[in-house]
Parts: structure tokens; sequence; C-alpha cells
């Protein structure tokens, strides 16, 4: 028979493994109420739906962790597209090789989409400005210049290039005839094409190299350690040695980066530059935070934990879509999501971060 110490041992476990219980339960709900929701088609669309949201995540679990929050990254994905997209367009039409505009939109929009994160890192840790105001003002900012470039219209007419790497996949599959990176295999039959299985979308791949790199960062080293401890205290961290505002300005531009990158994975997604591109990704990206175990208060969190979190919002997504009810729902579904996530972390803080 268990006893009170088993239940209480039991009841630890499940509240700390809480948001993969939800992702569990997720999956086995849409996969029984669903249609064909499990099929790789779809965990696919899942992938590609979430990969925006994992970005504006990443960069924001640093800015979290130390107690801040960066506001401005949802116009940031339409600012850093619109930059994009315009340097493709006007490239191509100069007459410069697909490739070089390509890769020049991409350069571009990443090199100044560190800009906003340079402002409001100064913002933040020189002038001392709330981070909530500093970044809803470049918030504000970043969606101005983004209509002033784009013309209040959004961009079209990219280089076809842009669609091979967005719309491509990273290993194509023919049973029992062909496998191939990148690229379609050659001389198919249109019902070999029909049968041709595509697995991983590149914008997944792209992305999922840089979170794993800024996972490596924040686990393992030094930077990760000091970031984690301007989140415990501003105060302990100076007595340590840390500079913080330059610390502080750091982090702010690896929001900024990561926004910049979503931006540019939207491009190539979308084959089109818009303003307003990342607007609505704002919520979730900080949901998927605070459910992945950062708490609001600053010095706790993770990249692993926030994948968890964008998972789940990407599943509850395309469930949604998947059983034909109103994607507006998912507004309200997230919402409520992220008052049960901080009322966890409110009133169970030592079982979900080992905190009184």
């Amino acid at each position: 028979m268990m006893d009170k110490a088993d239940f209480r041992e039991i009841l630890v476990i499940l509240v700390k493994r809480w948001i993969l219980i939800f992702l569990a339960i997720e999956l086995v709900f849409f996969a029984v109420f669903g249609t064909n929701y499990l099929s790789l088609r779809n965990l696919q669309n899942i992938l590609l739906t979430s990969t925006v949201v994992l970005l504006l995540a990443t960069g924001q679990t640093f800015v979290i962790i130390t107690g801040g929050i960066d506001l401005s990254v949802g116009f940031m994905v339409g600012f850093s597209g619109v930059i994009c997209a315009k340097v493709m367009v006007s490239l191509q039409a100069a007459g410069i090789s697909q490739s070089v505009a390509v890769s020049s939109g991409i350069a571009v929009a990443l090199i100044l989409g560190l800009l906003p994160g340079l402002i409001n890192g100064l913002l933040v840790a020189r002038l001392r400005v709330p981070p909530f105001i500093a970044t809803f003002g470049m918030y504000g900012i970043a969606y101005g210049f983004a209509e002033i470039i784009s013309n209040n219209v959004p961009i079209h007419n990219l280089p076809t290039l842009v669609s091979s790497i967005g719309h491509g996949y990273l290993i194509y599959w023919l049973p029992e005839k062909a496998f191939t990176f990148f690229k379609i295999p050659e001389n198919l039959t249109r019902l070999e094409l029909q049968n041709l299985v595509p697995i991983v979308p590149n914008v997944t791949v792209i992305a999922f190299i840089f979170v794993a790199i800024f996972a490596f960062i924040l686990a393992k080293t030094r930077f990760g350690q000091h970031t984690y401890a301007i989140g415990g205290s501003v105060d302990a961290a100076e007595r340590a040695g840390i500079n913080v505002k330059r610390h502080l300005i750091k982090v702010y531009m690896i929001s900024s980066f990561f926004a910049s990158l979503a931006g540019v994975c939207y491009v190539l997604m979308f084959i089109t530059g818009r303003a307003p591109a990342g607007s609505a990704r704002l919520l979730d990206a900080v949901v998927a935070v605070v459910i992945g175990g950062a708490s609001l208060y600053g010095g706790t969190g993770s990249i692993g934990g926030t994948i968890i979190g964008v998972l789940i919002i990407g599943v509850l997504q395309i469930g949604l879509v998947n059983l034909g009810v109103p994607t507006y729902n998912l507004y309200i579904a997230v919402g409520c999501i992220l008052i049960l996530a901080v009322l966890v972390d409110q009133f169970l803080p030592k079982l979900v971060h080992g905190k009184d």
C-alpha cells in the first residue's frame, strides 16, 4: 500500500515533469479525435509552424533568465524580413545572380537586426529603463520602419532560389529506390514523385543548428553561468566581478539576432516580406519560455524546456486546425496555458525550480 512519503514523491515527479505530461496528453487527444494527426506530413507541419516561435523563444529565454523581457521581437521579425526581401529583390533587379542576392539579403537582415537589440540593451543596462518600456518602444519603432521600407505593402517577386530553400527538405526518400540530401532525386516519374517522402524541412534544420549552438552556450559556458547569476541577483553578480551592463547588452542582442533569424526564415517559408509578420508570435514565444520552466522573476530556465514549450503550442495549433476548430481559439488556449504555468511557478517554486 502506498504511504504518504511515496505519494509525495510521485507528486513531486509529476509537478516537475508537468510539461512533458501535458505534451503527451495533447498528442494522445489529437491522435484519438483528429484525422491522421500522427502522420509524417502532419508532424512536419508542426515543425514548420513552430520554427519562427522556436527562434523567438530561444532568444527570449536568455532575456527572461536575466529577469527581463523583450517585447520587440514580434515586429523585429517583420523588420528583418522586409529588409531581407527588399535587398534580394533589389539585387535581382540589378542583374545580380540569385545566390549572391539571397545570401546578401540574409546577411544584411541579420546584421541590421542586431541594432535594435543593441539599443534595447543600452536602454536597459546603461540608462536603467525598465525592459518592458524599452522593448515596447522598440516594438513600435521596428514596425514603423518595416512599413516605411516596404511602402506598406508585402514584398513579392523574390528570387526562385528562396522558394527552393524555404520549401526544400533535408532528406528525400523514395522507398527502395532513392535517398538524397537537399534535392529531389532526378528523372522520377509522376507516380514516383507522389510516393516521394520529404523528411525535415530546411528551415527547421537551420533553426535547430542555431538553437543547439546557443543551448550549449547557455548550459555549458561562462556566458551562460553569468546569465543565470544576473537573473538570480544583480547585486551578487556585480560583487562576483561580472560586468552586468555589458552582459545585458549582449543578451538583448542575442534576442534581437534570433528575431532577425526568424524573419529570414519567414521570408524563406512564405516567399514574401511583411511588416506585421511576427506580431502574433510574441505571446507564443513568451508562453513557450514560461511553460518550459523559466521564471519571470529570473534565474531559471533552459533551452530544452523552451523547446518543449514550443512543441506544446505547435501541437495545439495544428491540432485545432486538424479538428476544424477556428484558429482564434488558439489565443484563448495559449493564454490559459500561460496562466497555468505562472501559477505553477508562483505556488510551487520549490518543486519546479528547487527554490523556496
